[in-house]
């Protein structure tokens, strides 16, 4: 990308840019206890979000967490929001506070530690007094946004906190921001038989809202490729919340959707996968397919008669299914346009 002439006026507009998102990011350092931490947790002061609920960390995590805590080595800082009510929702650190809630309980047994060895098949009530003292009052630090802050700002802390890690996918996230009546209906497409059956993904994808990522980003490029640019979690947040407030016929939806996976089943024969055994599905391959078949029967409903095999085994949308420029909007129209045109007219455009 070319890079744009620094002048004296777009340095300006640089730090107007800057300081408009700082200006709005106010926020309180907190600084805890580890008893004062678990005693807010237990009181419900301290909360884990619905949309964090399903994801814990192994035992093995757990141990590490716990020796680091009493080796006394810095622990990253952790996350909040305060909500109307005074109580703080857990934006990043639930699994820490968790953790350390569990030790205390005796409800973790530590093993296979990597410094403390003389520890291995302890609980909390093992460790000498002093320890326990030590370990109750070391402290720990959280920021907590105000409640003025917004969903989209907290999704943004969410993405950027856990860059690079499996901990929460924005899917996972969404679906506890922004519930809503489209978003109910969303869960009623994702766990339709008949979906599940030509989109097939392991119960990890599944538990980690994989189904409805894929379902939402079907109704979305469906109605609004065009104008997707590159940011697909913006895209896909102001999509879900525009349809939870709009007026829409959710029958006519199904009926579409369903009509949709009719096509895909009778004219692919590994749905939206690449072969019948396959035990997972490509984002990239899902889109194609899904919603050029969706644009082909808006256009013509009564198209039969597609080979998907020629299709789906042409260089062509081999290439445009790679993952390279999966959220490039050129890429996302050409793979979606080149399948709905092949519907449409039978030739490889």
């Amino acid at each position: 990308m070319m890079k744009t002439e620094i002048t004296k006026e777009s340095l300006l507009l640089v730090d107007e840019q800057i300081s408009s998102f700082q200006s709005t990011i106010a926020y309180d350092t907190k600084e805890y206890v580890v008893e004062v931490i678990v005693k807010r947790f237990n009181d419900g002061k301290l909360f884990v979000p619905q949309y964090q609920r399903n994801f814990v960390w192994h035992s093995n995590r757990k141990t590490k967490f716990i020796e680091s805590v009493l080796m006394g080595l810095p622990i990253p800082f952790m996350f909040g929001v305060q909500c109307e009510d005074g109580t703080v929702e857990i934006l990043d650190g639930a699994q820490r506070i968790q953790t350390l809630k569990q030790f205390i309980d005796n409800e973790h047994q530590l093993k296979d530690l990597d410094r403390l060895d003389l520890l291995d098949g302890f609980y909390f009530k093992d460790l000498p007094s002093s320890q326990q003292n030590k370990f109750l009052d070391r402290t720990m630090r959280m920021v907590v946004l105000p409640s003025t802050v917004s969903l989209g700002v907290r999704l943004d802390m969410f993405e950027r906190i856990n860059t690079g890690s499996q901990e929460l996918k924005a899917s996972e996230i969404r679906r506890g921001a922004y519930s809503g009546k489209f978003s109910t209906f969303l869960e009623r497409c994702a766990v339709d038989e008949q979906f599940n059956k030509l989109c097939p993904m392991s119960e990890s994808s599944k538990s980690r809202r994989e189904r409805e990522e894929l379902v939402l980003r079907y109704f979305a490029y469906s109605d609004k490729y065009r104008e997707f640019k590159h940011s697909v979690t913006d895209f896909l947040n102001d999509y879900l919340v525009e349809m939870n407030k709009a007026d829409y016929c959710e029958e006519q939806l199904w009926l579409g959707f369903k009509k949709m996976l009719d096509f895909v089943e009778s004219s692919f024969e590994g749905g939206f996968a690449k072969s019948l055994t396959a035990t997972s599905t490509p984002r990239v391959r899902f889109e194609a397919i899904a919603i050029g078949s969706n644009l082909a029967l808006r256009e013509k409903p009564d198209v039969t008669g597609v080979s998907g095999k020629i299709l789906t085994e042409s260089k062509k949308f081999s290439i445009l299914t790679t993952s390279h420029g999966s959220n490039s909007g050129p890429r996302l129209r050409a793979r979606i346009e080149f399948v709905k045109d092949f519907i449409l007219t039978g030739v490889m455009q």
